[in-house]
């Protein structure tokens, strides 16, 4: 008795069209755009809240990211 073996059928890459991410990848670049803002100028002179309260909440993330404050 034989019994036929059949190979895998071969896959095809998944597509996206450009259209499809671009909105993603401007919305990715704002977030980041606003995160690095926050970590990294919002103190001192370059300060657009009053107080310390921006500052104090990311300052772990300044050090983590080799930002200078203190």
């Amino acid at each position: 008795m034989t019994t036929a073996v059949l190979a895998p059928a071969a896959q095809q890459p998944i597509t996206i069209p450009v259209r499809e991410i671009l909105p993603w990848a401007i919305f990715t670049v704002l977030l980041a755009i606003i995160a690095i803002y926050f970590v990294g100028a919002e103190q001192g002179a370059t300060s657009v809240f009053q107080g310390m309260y921006i500052h104090e909440w990311v300052h772990d993330g300044r050090h983590l990211l080799g930002f200078p404050c203190h």
